[in-house]
């Protein structure tokens, strides 16, 4: 193998750097190489081949792929992207189209195989052969391309922008206060509410809830922004799902909350995100025209579910099939006499309730509908942002998903769009969140959740 030189100490790490993009940070977004301030920009050759097989489709890549395109057309103009062309003006930033370079270590060479991720390091090195007194930087978000870069001595990072920087402080949707005061707690229950100054509150963000506790005393309650008081939540049932802790009583009250227009629910396997998401929305299905439960689709090993056999039906049924168990454990908790029951099977015969793969959605305009995204944590920024902008009037939309269950390639839980929505919109009072802690499915569920 090819010995592998050491980077140059002599680099001014103030001096304006060149970032060499790979396919992925476009993919993920189609105006990543403007967020790099005053430095330079270099897309290989390599790249836009591969963007070009990106270019036909439905799917956010597709559009990432054909923004982006337009985008580099319409900055080159009548210049050629050989040369290196005006970016940012004001910050003097440029970028160039980096065609194959030939440096002296071959990254083919050095891992044995020619294809597109060693190219793209070609041109890394390339560059920083070139320009010595630049550092250069591969940006890309495939851990493998990042790791290969860094035995080749080539800095390598993420796609940083937009990433949630501290996982730790993730709005939780609730704060548990402690010795708040019997006589705060019997005003709530007389009264239905006190205000923030009896429990020292202040700036408290909307809809966000509370458990006050004072010794054996207890009351649930939240922040209704409309009134500016702290008022009590009442425990409830949906559809014969009993909530069977404080954070599944917030989940069903913000589902309930006619204010509350955006919902998320966050948290691991078992804790009844999904379950109580559709047992609420059932609970108020006189309100809308139609009940969406929609997840996307994640074929194992990253393949299109073309590969699946059979008809579209029988390929995506088996991605829906978690959905649908939800839906008849709520339809047995009734029998088969009982009006709620025949109501589902006559919701599903009618379309009044669809269970659909999450890309059959685009495009439509949702009025009057409550919709339920489920696994959203699969979901990029960009994807989500697509999916509520596509809200009607009288929609409400629920997000459901664990940020830490990630089956996309190239999210993880600091930048997919689960975490990104609950990180920027807490402070809309047409938003609660709620993270739900303990799971509820089963004893060995939670053990399973606990130990391994």
């Amino acid at each position: 193998m090819p010995k592998v030189s050491k980077a140059t100490s002599s680099l001014n790490e103030k001096a304006p750097k060149i970032f060499v993009l790979d396919t992925s940070v476009i993919l993920h977004n189609h105006n990543a190489m403007f967020t790099f301030e005053d430095n330079d920009i270099a897309l290989p050759i390599t790249v836009l081949e591969e963007l070009d097989n990106f270019k036909k489709g439905n799917d956010i890549i597709n559009f990432e792929a054909r923004e982006f395109i337009r985008i580099l057309d319409k900055l080159s103009d009548q210049m050629t992207t050989n040369d290196w062309l005006p970016l940012i003006a004001e910050k003097n930033s440029k970028f160039k189209v980096v065609m194959n370079g030939h440096p002296s270590i071959d990254a083919c060479q050095v891992f044995g195989e020619d294809k597109a991720d060693h190219r793209i390091l070609n041109t890394a090195l390339s560059l920083s052969e070139e320009f010595p007194n630049k550092k250069v930087i591969l940006v890309s978000k495939d851990i493998n391309l990042r790791l290969k870069a860094k035995a080749l001595n080539i800095s390598a990072e993420d796609y940083k922008t937009g990433k949630i920087k501290d996982l730790d402080s993730l709005y939780t949707g609730k704060t548990t206060i402690e010795n708040a005061g019997g006589e705060v707690i019997d005003k709530i229950y007389k009264e239905g509410f006190c205000n923030p100054a009896d429990l020292g509150l202040e700036s408290i963000t909307p809809n966000h809830y509370f458990i006050i506790k004072n010794e054996s005393q207890s009351v649930l309650a939240y922040f209704n922004a409309n009134s500016g008081l702290i008022e009590k939540v009442e425990k409830k049932s949906a559809y014969k799902i009993s909530p069977r802790n404080a954070e599944q009583i917030f989940a069903l009250h913000a589902i309930a909350n006619p204010d509350v227009k955006l919902v998320t629910l966050q948290g691991v396997a078992g804790t009844g995100k999904t379950l109580l998401a559709l047992a609420g929305a059932l609970a108020q299905k006189h309100l809308f025209n139609q009940i969406y439960l929609a997840r996307p689709i994640v074929p194992l090993s990253n393949k299109d579910i073309g590969f699946l056999p059979g008809d579209i039906k029988s390929k995506i049924n088996p991605f829906m099939e978690p959905l649908f168990d939800n839906l008849k454990f709520i339809q047995n908790q009734f029998s088969e006499r009982d009006k709620e029951f025949k109501t589902i099977t006559e919701d599903l015969e009618n379309d009044k309730l669809l269970i659909t793969p999450l890309a059959y959605i685009r495009g439509r305009s949702l009025s009057d509908i409550c919709f339920i995204i489920d696994e959203a944590q699969n979901l990029t920024p960009h994807e989500v942002k697509t999916i509520i902008t596509r809200a009607g009037e009288g929609t409400k939309m629920i997000f459901t998903g664990d940020i830490f269950q990630i089956d996309t390639p190239y999210l993880d839980a600091q930048s997919n769009g689960l975490s990104t929505l609950i990180d920027r919109v807490r402070k809309s009072h047409l938003y609660a969140h709620v993270k739900l802690e303990k799971g509820e499915r089963s004893e060995l569920a939670n053990l399973a959740n606990d130990l391994l």
